[in-house]
C-alpha cells in the first residue's frame, strides 16, 4: 500500500467558529492506482487533496506514505519529501509567465543536486511523453490553455514522482482539450504512476480506476470492503 489514511479530522478554528473540513476519513491507495475524488464544491475534496500532497497537516489522524510517517515530520523534512516524492497538477496551471516552457518544467528539478545535463535531458524527455517538446521555447502566454496543461503535467512528472495530485486538471479546458489531459494521465497510469485526481467530472472520473465520493467531510461511498 503506497498511501495509508486513519482517522484523519481536519478542523479550521477561529474566535467564533469551528468548521469541520474533515471528518474521520480513512483510505487506503495502492501502488498504480488512478483515483477519482467526488463531491459537491465544500464537501472537503481539496482540502483531502492537501493533506494526501502535505501542503496542509490533518488536526489529527495518521498518514503513512510507504515506509514514511508523515504525521510529524518537521516543515523542512516535507519539503523535501514534496520534491522528492510527489507531483502536482493544478486547475490554473501555475506556470510562471517569465519562464518558457522548458525552464518551468526544469524548475521541479532545480533545487535536486543533479547535473545540468541530466537535468535537460530528463525535461526534454517529460516534454515529449506529452507532445509539448516543440513547444519549449515559447512562453506560456504563447500556448493555448491545453498546451498549458500538457506543459504542467511534464512539470509533475519530470522528477518521477511516487504520486502525482492533479486538482480539477480538466476544470479550465474546452471538451476536446480535456479529453487529451484525461487520455495522457490514463497512459502515464498504465506506465505505472499513482495519480489521485479531483474531479465534478462524472465521465472523467469514470476514467479512473476507482472513484471516491466525498459529502460534508466524509467519504461516503467506498467500493471496497475495507479501506486498506
Amino acid at each position: 500500500m503506497l498511501i495509508q489514511l486513519s482517522d484523519i479530522n481536519r478542523l479550521y478554528r477561529s474566535d467564533e467558529v469551528e468548521t469541520t473540513a474533515l471528518h474521520d476519513i480513512h483510505l487506503g491507495i495502492a501502488r498504480g492506482e488512478f483515483v477519482a475524488i467526488m463531491g459537491p464544491s465544500g464537501c472537503g475534496k481539496s482540502t483531502l487533496l492537501n493533506i494526501l500532497g502535505t501542503i496542509d497537516r490533518p488536526t489529527s489522524g495518521s498518514y503513512r506514505f510507504a515506509e514514511h510517517d508523515l504525521s510529524h515530520m518537521a516543515e523542512s523534512e516535507l519539503a523535501l519529501f514534496r520534491r522528492t516524492h510527489l507531483g502536482y497538477v493544478f486547475q490554473s496551471f501555475n506556470l510562471i509567465d517569465e519562464l518558457t516552457i522548458e525552464e518551468n518544467v526544469e524548475l521541479a528539478l532545480v533545487y535536486r543536486k543533479m547535473p545540468r545535463a541530466e537535468r535537460r535531458a530528463r525535461v526534454a524527455a517529460a516534454m515529449d511523453r506529452v507532445s509539448i517538446g516543440h513547444r519549449a521555447r515559447h512562453y506560456p502566454s504563447q500556448l493555448s490553455g491545453g498546451q498549458q496543461q500538457r506543459a504542467a503535467i511534464a512539470r509533475a512528472i519530470v522528477g518521477e514522482p511516487d504520486l502525482i495530485l492533479a486538482d480539477e486538471p480538466t476544470g479550465n479546458l474546452d471538451t476536446e482539450n480535456g479529453a487529451q489531459v484525461m487520455d495522457i494521465l490514463q497512459t502515464l497510469n498504465a506506465e505505472g504512476a499513482t495519480i489521485v485526481m479531483v474531479t465534478h467530472s462524472p465521465s472523467h472520473a469514470d476514467m479512473a480506476q476507482r472513484r471516491v465520493d466525498m459529502l460534508d467531510g466524509q467519504i461516503v461511498y467506498y467500493p471496497s470492503a475495507t479501506p486498506f
